[in-house]
């Protein structure tokens, strides 16, 4: 059931997103060519703990880390151990945060040093595409419009955007209803209202949209094994449209 978050919640939605928001951005200042991604995994955990935060994802139906780095051609739900960034590289950092009984979520794919045209490309086009998704979102409009929106742009650009996979609401739960696909129709698809936090989050692949799941269960990797990207955010629907929880 697609549940209405109270004006309290948001406030703390907003606290614990603005909390992730700051420790995705000092990650992301430690990514360079040589750095082991088991380091990004500790100082996750440490950042999150010393703010009075606890990592969601660690233990999720058997996860075994606090963050999801995914490298090059890896969609989502890439572990970190024994992995170490190259220069060239595209690194997504997926992680999640439990803050006062309520859980954000937000993910940035960055660049390991110089990395080629066609790579930066894709990150510029999938970052975006959720920008382009996010401004759908307001009371009354449809999950479809917002789904609609991430597609045209991200095609247009000639990417795919994965289909498997979606965004979905967020807040009492890492995980809660909707499924909010990257692909969609305009005006079809749920309604909108004030209260509802739904994350969004755009995978973009530079080849075809097929993906398959590696033999340690967890990570997902392209079929054709071309470059994925993957940004999202945490948004809250309020009265006027929308508020953007997972900024600093």
């Amino acid at each position: 059931m697609v549940t209405i978050k109270k004006k309290e919640e948001i406030k703390k939605l907003r606290e614990g997103g603005r909390i992730l928001a700051k420790i995705i951005n000092e990650l992301k200042k430690d990514i360079q060519p040589g750095l082991k991604a088991d380091f990004l995994d500790r100082k996750a955990e440490k950042l999150a703990r010393s703010n009075n935060a606890i990592p969601s994802f660690k233990g999720y139906n058997g996860f075994p880390a606090n963050i999801c780095i995914s490298i090059n051609n890896e969609v989502v739900h890439g572990f970190p151990f024994g992995k170490i960034l190259k220069e060239g590289d595209i690194v997504g950092i997926d992680f999640g945060l439990k803050y006062k009984g309520l859980y954000t979520d937000m993910a940035k794919t960055i660049g390991v040093g110089r990395i080629n045209k066609p790579a930066a490309d894709l990150v510029k086009a999938t970052e975006k595409s959720l920008k382009i998704g996010i401004k759908e979102i307001k009371p009354g409009s449809h999950l479809g419009d917002v789904s609609y929106a991430i597609q045209k742009y991200a095609e247009g650009k000639g990417y795919s955007v994965v289909r498997d996979l979606t965004g979905h609401g967020v807040g009492y739960k890492v995980h809660e209803p909707p499924q909010i696909p990257n692909f969609g129709k305009k005006g079809e698809g749920m309604l909108l209202r004030e209260g509802m936090v739904i994350a969004i989050e755009p995978m973009v692949n530079i080849g075809n949209y097929q993906i398959k799941l590696k033999d340690d269960g967890w990570t997902i990797v392209t079929a054709d094994g071309s470059l994925s990207a993957h940004f999202e955010h945490t948004i809250a629907v309020t009265k006027k449209g929308h508020e953007i929880l997972t900024k600093t």
